[in-house]
């Protein structure tokens, strides 16, 4: 079997997705307590920025910056995991694999990674982010998915609260570009 190789730079931002294993679920946004005392319980055992997130029913997009000396981002989600996977029973139908990890067949085992490049790459991600309640249909605007950093940017002025509110002209814009 080949090895999957991650990227390994220390204080780089990285874009990832991690999903449930069942892909119908809506356990985390059911659950978002849980999962944000995980988020934060793994944050402050291994600090890290989250430059932005969003929450979707049965899977996640989140960009952290990581501090200058550490590239372990893969603890830091192994954190995360087991600390919402600690107030659930285990699958019934877990591989021997996954019995022997202890894994309670709750997520995908792996989760994708990419280390954003530039600062074009991480608008693009933002975006993406930001977009993607709207992208699977769970609301008509960014501003009415409760479960992301878009409302922090809101709040900041980094992005105004109708942005990408008519779905033609968020298709139609350029990965990255700002209305």
């Amino acid at each position: 079997m080949s090895r999957y190789r991650r990227s390994s730079s220390r204080g780089a931002t990285y874009f990832f997705t991690v999903a449930l294993a069942d892909r119908s679920s809506a356990l985390l946004t059911e659950h978002i307590g849980w999962l944000r005392s995980a988020y934060s319980a793994a944050r402050m055992a291994q600090p890290f920025r989250t430059v932005a997130i969003c929450v979707m029913p049965e899977h996640l997009h989140a960009i952290w910056e990581l501090p200058p000396d550490d590239a372990d981002f893969s603890m830091r989600w192994s954190r995360i995991k087991g600390g919402f996977s600690r107030h659930f029973a285990a699958a019934p139908a877990r591989s021997m694999s996954k019995r022997q990890k202890r894994e309670k067949g709750l997520w995908q085992r792996r989760f994708w990674e990419h280390q954003i490049r530039d600062e074009g790459d991480l608008a693009r991600h933002v975006d993406y982010i930001h977009y993607n309640p709207v992208k699977h249909g769970l609301v008509c605007r960014v501003a009415d998915w409760p479960y992301s950093s878009f409302h922090r940017y809101v709040e900041r002025g980094a992005l105004p609260v109708q942005w990408a509110t008519d779905v033609g002209d968020a298709l139609s814009l350029k990965a990255g570009e700002r209305p």
